[in-house]
């Protein structure tokens, strides 16, 4: 009978809930570390050991693969050579993750407090790998020692490996294997990865001047551009593709590479999943930054845009990737700006107008938008307010969050409905009119319209396309009881009179106020206008 079936599976050791099959390996999984002071990492904040791109990072990912590839989960305890702890953290647990499906051990922290001839002292030891790793059997515990002595001999012989790839892409400096990359190729149309290489090493300098940065911050951005690429040819990244940027960075710093620079290199890459660490500093998000625009300028402009099924150069994650960098570093910056800077770089055969036309940087900058709107919206604000500033702010995806903030406070204020209905009032009246109408204060016939007038002139002057939300609002507010008095009924004022000077101008006056906002926010996109 169907209602007996989980019951059978039970009687034969069988684990049918996926939920329960992860419970239950993370629980004994965390008992087999603990049994050797260790523990399983079990979220991305788990150290970065050796870099700030781990990938620990991804352990807890692994925990719901294996779940779904075993029915009666088994784990166990296994060990490895304590002389392969001098290879980077990241190599082995790639080699245990991605290999052979198994769980890293990683020692916890510690904090000694001493107190040493009446003098208090304290130390903290940072966690780092220990030589265990906890794999999963599918199966019961029968001859459990035979299946951990062959899973740790096969553990070995991919940590050897790992080691004789370690050890002879470490016999040159990191710079040597640039010439490699002119095999590898990027696209096409848009040559190897040493061409990206050298677009990477122009298109830094220019957002380095964009985005403020100093002399310094500049050449190691420059420098880190220039061996971004350069482990795609080693063979440790050749045969673990997620340890690109992570051995660039070991390889710098065992050439000898200014550790700023081995950094950036690393950084530049992040984030590569969602809720991966971002870059934390500047020449790395620069870097990262140029990469990405030169891939998404290039294939866009070679007709490769992402499609509702297909997306295989991940221009999705790299759009993603650009916007969250901004925001999280507060930098302004124009993604236009960005793109074109970055195809102006590209080859000739893939900038020509008369091939691909001259709309695909604006199609990447749409793409871009709408990778931000997604990005705002996970962050829970209101679609009206995401809408409403990304109509006139979509291109700098930092100062378009700052006015989703700052827009986002003032919707829920008591006074919010006569603030948006009298701008309303304004857009609502003159929007049918393409024309845009001299504005002659001389034909003014009533004392509203002056009054209206000089409250304008006042907000003018304090509001820029560069002002904040918050800056725009706060001198609109003084407006709203002016507004209130302009159309009420008492003043006189006809906005459509029938004479033709008073009604263009009075509508001008309407279009210089709707205009105060151009740049800053489309209130029209808000609920309620």
């Amino acid at each position: 009978r169907a209602e007996d079936y989980l019951d059978l599976l039970a009687q034969h050791h069988i684990v049918a809930d996926p939920e329960e099959r992860r419970t239950l390996i993370a629980e004994q999984a965390a008992q087999l570390a603990q049994s050797v002071g260790g523990h399983t990492p079990d979220d991305g904040s788990t150290a970065r050991l050796n870099s700030p791109k781990s990938e620990l990072a991804e352990v807890p990912a692994l925990l719901s693969e294996v779940a779904n590839l075993v029915e009666q989960p088994t784990p166990f305890l296994g060990h490895f050579e304590e002389e392969y702890l001098h290879l980077p953290a990241d190599v082995l647990v790639a080699v245990m993750k991605k290999h052979q499906r198994y769980f890293p051990v990683v020692s916890k922290w510690v904090n000694e407090e001493r107190v040493d001839e009446g003098h208090h002292s304290s130390s903290t030891h940072l966690p780092h790998l220990l030589p265990y790793f906890i794999a999963v059997r599918n199966g019961g515990d029968e001859h459990l020692d035979i299946v951990r002595h062959n899973n740790e001999e096969v553990i070995r012989a991919r940590f050897a490996d790992a080691d004789y790839f370690y050890r002879k892409d470490t016999k040159k400096p990191l710079e040597e294997f640039l010439p490699r990359l002119a095999t590898l190729t990027f696209q096409e149309q848009l040559g190897s990865m040493l061409d990206k290489t050298h677009r990477l090493e122009q298109l830094v300098v220019q957002l380095a001047e964009m985005l403020g940065l100093s002399e310094e911050e500049t050449a190691v951005s420059r420098r880190a551009a220039h061996l971004s690429k350069a482990d795609l040819a080693t063979q440790m990244v050749v045969e673990f593709t997620s340890l690109q940027g992570v051995m660039g960075r070991e390889y710098a710093l065992k050439s000898g590479e200014d550790p700023a620079v081995a950094e950036a290199i690393s950084e530049h890459y992040l984030p590569r999943f969602a809720g991966d660490v971002l870059s934390r500093t500047k020449p790395g998000l620069v870097v990262g930054l140029a990469n990405r625009l030169d891939s998404l300028a290039g294939l866009f402009a070679v007709g490769l845009a992402p499609t509702g099924s297909s997306d295989p150069y991940h221009l999705r994650r790299d759009a993603i990737g650009l916007v969250q960098n901004l925001i999280v570093h507060q930098l302004p910056f124009s993604v236009r700006d960005g793109l074109v800077a970055a195809a102006r770089l590209l080859p000739v055969e893939a900038s020509s107008p008369p091939r691909l036309g001259e709309g695909y940087v604006a199609a990447a900058l749409d793409f871009v938008v709408e990778r931000l709107r997604g990005v705002l919206r996970k962050q829970g604000f209101r679609y009206d307010v995401v809408d409403g500033v990304l109509a006139a702010r979509g291109d700098d995806p930092f100062r378009a969050h700052q006015a989703i903030v700052q827009l986002s406070r003032w919707v829920v204020r008591d006074d919010w409905g006569r603030i948006l209905d009298n701008y309303a009032r304004c857009v609502r009246i003159t929007r049918k009119f393409e024309e845009r109408f001299p504005l002659d204060p001389a034909h003014f016939a009533q004392p509203a319209e002056e009054e209206l007038h000089a409250a304008y002139r006042e907000a003018r002057v304090q509001v820029t396309p560069q002002s904040t939300v918050n800056d725009f609002l706060t001198t609109f507010l003084p407006l709203v009881d002016v507004i209130d008095r302009y159309f009420a009924r008492e003043s006189g004022v006809l906005v459509m009179a029938d004479d033709q000077t008073l009604r263009e101008n009075r509508l001008a006056q309407l279009q210089h106020i709707a205009a105060l906002a151009d740049g800053i926010v489309d209130l029209s996109r808000l609920e309620g206008f």
